[in-house]
């Protein structure tokens, strides 16, 4: 993840600040409501890395095949990034 816990914790912060005072929502507990925003963009945020490190795991399991072929590691690594984001219908 790009950014630090303690970074997307104030943004969730200001997030729910901000949809609050703009009464686009409206809540009698901010701290859980916050909780949950921060949460979620941790989730959000952290699916890059999650991609990435199955990547990893199926280039492992390719890597003598890869080998024998003569296949670019990182060519490979970009097109199986991009189809598990196809298929996680993930914006990366």
């Amino acid at each position: 993840m790009i950014f630090s816990k303690d970074y997307v914790g104030y943004l969730a912060r200001q997030t729910v600040k901000h949809l609050v005072a703009e009464k686009m929502i409206h809540t009698e507990k901010p701290a859980v409501v916050n909780e949950r925003v921060a949460a979620g963009m941790i989730d959000e945020l952290s699916l890059e890395d999650r991609i990435n490190d199955e990547v990893r795991v199926i280039l492992e399991a390719f890597q003598e095949d890869m080998r024998k072929t003569g296949a670019s590691y990182p060519e490979m690594f970009k097109k199986v990034k991009m189809e598990l984001a196809r298929k996680y219908k993930a914006v990366l």
